[in-house]
Formats: C-alpha cells, structure tokens, sequence
C-alpha cells in the first residue's frame, strides 16, 4: 500500500465540513472589509522568496521545496503568500490601479520541516494583503479584520501582541546594538545564531534554542532605538486599537520570522495549543514591493494556518455545524421504482435540492439507515402502489410526521415546509 507523504494530510468528507465553514467565514470576513480575492501559483521562480522572504530565515536556509524544471529555471513551491502576492501586484500593475488594495487569499503553502501537532509539510493559510497605505489606521483595520475572523470562527482565550520593529534606519541602529550584545555571549549562541549575528541579528531574538532564549532575555529592546516616525507610527497605532476597545499588550520581543517586516508587527496568541502558541501573525512590509522591483508601495498584512485554526477551535470546545444535509432521500423498493427515483431525484436537483438515491441494492431497512447518516431531511419509500397511485409519503426525520405527496406536488410540498 501506498501511504501518504510524511507532513501531508487527507481531509475526509466527515472532516471538510469545518475546513468549509473556516473558508466560508474568511471569505465572509474579508468582504465586509472590502478585500478581493487574489490566487497566485502553487510555485515561483526562486528568487522571488530570496529576495522577499530574506536569504537569512529559516524558511529559506532549511525549509523551501525547490527544485530546478526541465527548462532548468530553479522554482519553489510557495513557503507562505505575501511574496507571490506582491509579485503579482507588481507583475500586473496594480500599484496604477485605485489603491489601498485590499486582498485576501486561501491558498496552499509547503515548507520542509519536523512535522507536528498543527504543522504540516504541505498546509494551508488564509492571508490579507492591504497594498497602498502608510495610515496607522490602516495597520489597527487588518489587525481588527484578523480579530473579527478569529472572533467569528469562535474561538475563545486569545491575546493579541503587538510591537513595532522600526525602519531600515532606526533597524540599522538596533542591530549594532544587539550584534554588542550578543559578542559577549557568542560562544554559548547556537550555530545558526552565530551565523545570523552579521547579516540579520534581529533573527536570534525569533530562536526557539533554549540557550539562545535565556541569552535573548537582556538583551536590547527594539522600542528604545526608535526613530520618531517609527514611535509615533506605533502611537497611533494603539490609539486606533484602544478607540475601538481592542485589548492587546506590547511585547518587544515580537520580530516575526520573515524579514521583509517593519514597523507594526503583531501575533495572536492561544492558551489552547501548547508551547507554539501564535494561530495568526502578521505586520508592515513596507519595503517589499520595492526590493521586488516594483515602485515604492508600502503594506500589511497578516497568515493564519487553517490547519492550526481548526486543532485550536476543536481544543476550545468550538462545535462547528455540520450543513452538509440532504433534502431529500429517495428509497425504492425494486428496479423499476429505482428508475422513479431517479427521475425524481433530477428533477429535485434541478429545482436547488439536495437529493440522493441507492445504486446499491440495499434492503429499506438499510436504506432509512444510510438515510440518516447522510443527514436525510426527508426520506420517501417508492413501491409499486406509490407509482400506481402517483404519490408518496415523505417521512420527515426529525419527528416521524408522515406527509402524502402527489408526484407533481413534491417542489409545492417542500417549499410548503420552507425548504
């Protein structure tokens, strides 16, 4: 037998219907902020996340699918969305159009890495990509659009961390000031810390090495080398979140893990998922339209993994309604009351029911069994004395209530019942 890969999952159909209902409610969400859908490709050329993500992270050093094609072009299959996005904004020309854009995507991503408890080789994100603006209040509106959806989906006992990691400039002054700090504790940095002191020290705050994380409590704090565009950016932010009676704590240490990031940054956070907390982060880039080649447009934006969201809400007690239902269920009795039944079950369909029939022989008894694990809303046994007669009992599930229905009275019948 043939397994599935390691890091890669299958969504069964007694499963999809939440992933539908987390789909449905980003959807739902994005639009009452007036976002658009934007698709990109499963895959890019490579350097379209050297250059966006940053040679320095972790995504990129050990974590890309990439590969050369038979055109020997090396590609990626995408590691997270933002990039393919701006890409794609630059490639199109976007930035002449009417701006902010206000984008959302659903989409596959694939990193190479130890799977485990809500993270997977091949996973899923729902992302916002606000395109445009410098305004603080466009940073505290993608921060309360991923509060809404999170609010939306149910899930309870979250706290929302905010910070501002400054620009290239006061970013300069920071880093000068961590690589001083670090040089006296280097031999006890891991490997890949050290490595990361020269080009990008800003990413040894980000590690989960037990060592490097007692050494990354003394160290400076980004808040103290802000210049003053950056501090009062930060300003407004919070007083945008605190006008709408948004509930959040500042926390130095959030840099996220991708280097495209400046200024606002921020994570929610969970009670519910163990140590790897974060169900959703995000931030400014204001620079990534620009180190893409593009004109200097500024963003932000924000990636939630759906399969983190879900193992979240499951482990919140959040109880996600199955509407996966059938109208109708047509049980015949013999060949040719199966033929009935299937006329029957097209003309329901055609008319915006959900109907179903058995193509596999089953007893009746069998049948109002399959009926109700399918969810059957109605079930109507067809015989030879209901074909005759022209009419038929619809047995409502729920209740048992029997109703006689005249073969062309069936759509009458059900829009009777409010169906």
């Amino acid at each position: 037998m043939i397994n599935v890969p390691k890091g890669t999952k299958d969504v069964l159909p007694q499963d999809s219907y939440k992933w539908q209902f987390v789909e449905n409610t980003a959807r739902k969400t994005a639009r009452l902020f007036n976002a658009q859908e934007i698709r990109t490709p499963t895959f890019e050329h490579t350097e379209v996340f050297l250059r966006g993500v940053g040679e320095t992270t972790d995504i990129v050093n050990k974590e890309m699918y990439t590969f050369n094609d038979k055109g020997g072009r090396s590609i990626t299959l995408k590691p997270e969305g933002t990039a393919g996005v701006a890409r794609a904004f630059i490639e199109n020309g976007m930035s002449s159009m009417t701006l902010p854009s206000k984008l959302f995507y659903i989409t596959q991503c694939f990193r190479y890495e130890r799977p485990q408890a809500g993270r997977l080789r091949e996973f899923h994100q729902f992302g916002i990509e606000f395109l445009g603006s410098k305004s603080a209040g466009i940073d505290a509106e993608v921060i309360i659009l991923a509060k809404t959806f999170l609010d939306n989906l149910g899930i309870k006992n979250l706290t929302l961390y905010i910070n501002n990691i400054g620009c290239k400039e006061c970013r300069q002054k920071y880093a000068n000031a961590l690589r001083d700090y670090f040089a006296k504790y280097e031999d006890g940095l891991c490997e890949l810390c050290k490595s990361r002191l020269e080009k990008n020290p800003m990413r040894v705050l980000d590690c989960k090495n037990s060592d490097c994380k007692e050494i990354n409590k003394n160290a400076p704090e980004i808040l103290d080398y802000l210049c003053d565009d950056c501090s009062n950016h930060f300003k407004k932010v919070k007083e945008y979140l605190d006008v709408n009676g948004v509930e959040y704590k500042v926390d130095p240490r959030i840099v996220r893990g991708l280097d495209y990031y400046t200024k606002t940054v921020f994570e929610f956070v969970s009670e519910n998922i163990g140590a790897q907390g974060t169900v959703c982060g995000g931030g400014r880039y204001d620079g990534l339209i620009g180190q893409l080649g593009g004109n200097d447009v500024p963003g932000i934006g924000f990636a939630t993994g759906i399969e983190r969201l879900l193992m979240v809400m499951e482990n919140s007690g959040v109880e996600v309604k199955n509407d996966n239902e059938v109208t109708v269920y047509l049980a015949p009795m013999g060949e040719m009351e199966a033929k009935k039944c299937f006329e029957l079950c097209n003309v329901l369909r055609q008319n915006g029911y959900v109907a179903d029939t058995d193509y596999m022989g089953k007893s009746i008894k069998a049948q109002f069994k399959y009926a109700d694990k399918i969810n059957a809303k109605y079930v109507a046994v067809i015989g030879s004395s209901e074909i005759e007669n022209n009419s038929v009992k619809f047995k409502r599930m729920s209740d048992g209530v029997e109703t006689l229905v005249d073969f062309n009275k069936i759509l009458e019948f059900l829009k009777g019942e409010g169906l």
